[in-house]
């Protein structure tokens, strides 16, 4: 049996590092330490930081974005094109997305994907919102922005059968060789969709 090298509360603040995702226990004990060793410029307004975070974070009743106000500020940005929504399986997405810098539209997160054999249904995401934003009127593109999985070609097909007869133009990511990828090192797969997504020049 191992002894023990510190107090409870350095314990517990170890397993639970090691919760987040990136960090097993190793990176979890390296982590405290350094937290440890910089109580006063890192640990003391972390924890603050996370207090407030804590009292704070809601969730967009209109996206599903993670912010401290309702609606996000997302949502309430007018320099945004509000007729396209971006539709993401999970925030993390979302500010993937944001980072790219790409194009400038609202988005709607669906909080996962249809999954039958996890039991993971369309009332356990939140595409009837998604739908009423929809058929609210005034949006007339909607990107799904799912990940290439079975269970997010299956969602994106879903989505596109509720939105049927409605007039929304329904575009998806296109799927094939990233920018400075080589071929030999892609999976058939991979080039199986970029040839189907082949383009003009």
């Amino acid at each position: 049996m191992a002894k023990r090298v510190t107090g409870p509360e350095i314990e517990k603040l170890i397993q639970l590092l090691a919760k987040v995702p990136g960090l097993g226990p190793r990176s979890a004990r390296r982590a405290a330490l350094h937290l440890i060793k910089k109580k006063d410029q890192l640990l003391g307004p972390l924890s603050n930081a996370m207090g407030e975070a804590y009292d704070k974070v809601k969730i967009c009743s209109l996206c599903g974005n993670v912010d401290t106000v309702d609606p996000c500020t997302v949502c309430t940005d007018d320099r945004r094109d509000h007729s396209v929504i971006i539709v993401v399986e999970d925030v993390s997405d979302l500010w993937a997305l944001e980072r790219a810098g790409a194009l400038n539209a609202a988005y709607h997160v669906l909080g996962g994907t249809l999954s039958p054999l996890d039991g993971v249904g369309p009332d356990d995401l939140n595409i009837r919102g998604l739908i009423e934003r929809v058929t609210a009127g005034g949006i007339r593109e909607l990107i799904i922005a799912v990940n290439a999985t079975v269970e997010g070609q299956t969602t994106a097909h879903y989505i596109t059968d509720q939105l049927t007869g409605l007039d929304v133009k329904i575009t998806r990511l296109a799927h094939g060789v990233p920018v400075g990828g080589e071929l030999d090192y892609l999976d058939e797969g991979t080039l199986q969709a970029a040839l189907r997504a082949r383009t003009a020049i």
